[in-house]
């Protein structure tokens, strides 16, 4: 009869890269008691990789090596299991808009959970919870722009507009007028009128 953790790693390598694996899934594998050990152990010998509390993925081999799976699919991963809405901060938002030539520092990710800290290797992932407004239209070209102006604050937005005007399609400017109202007034305010100068 195969061991418990063997049997957990055989589940977990037919998982895609960024899965999660969290002892509640496994429960047709054993007890939970057993689950939690074998997840643990799995965990301290380097064969899963413990993400957050009680929350563990699989790392990917490679030619070159182990190394975890990528954040971004982890993140989304994360997003299903838990039912949040986590999307990635104004900082990196503004910087793939081409408002900042800053890359940020700390790998940061906004959340309609609570605040924690993913660890994906030597990486360290912060979740930071936000107000519903900066969580809007996750993976689309308006709610980056939304959170990118939130990150620039409303003394650097009306200096930016123009660049946030270049950077968008007829497409995606009809899309950020649709999400005015999801808007602060210091932000839906200098919106309106770059969409009004349109």
């Amino acid at each position: 009869m195969r061991s418990l953790p063997k049997l957990i790693m055989e589940y977990a390598s037919e998982t895609p890269e960024g899965a999660l694996l969290c002892p509640n899934a496994l429960l047709h594998l054993g007890t939970r008691s057993a689950v939690d050990q074998a997840l643990s152990r799995l965990a301290r010998n380097g064969r899963l990789m413990r993400i957050c509390q009680g929350i563990y993925a699989h790392p990917v081999e490679t030619r070159f090596g182990i190394r975890p799976p990528t954040i971004e699919k982890v993140v989304s991963s994360l997003s299903v299991l838990t039912g949040e809405t986590i999307v990635p901060s104004g900082g990196a938002s503004a910087n793939v808009l081409g408002l900042t030539t800053q890359v940020p520092v700390r790998t940061v990710y906004l959340t309609s959970g609570p605040d924690r800290y993913l660890k994906l290797g030597e990486l360290r992932v912060e979740l930071r919870h936000a107000p519903s407004w900066q969580l809007v239209a996750p993976r689309r070209k308006g709610g980056d722009t939304i959170r990118a102006l939130a990150w620039l604050g409303s003394r650097e937005i009306d200096v930016h507009v123009g660049m946030i005007r270049r950077s968008l399609t007829d497409d995606e400017l009809r899309e950020l007028a649709e999400l005015r109202a999801s808007m602060p007034t210091w932000m839906a305010e200098p919106v309106s009128r770059m969409i009004a100068d349109e």
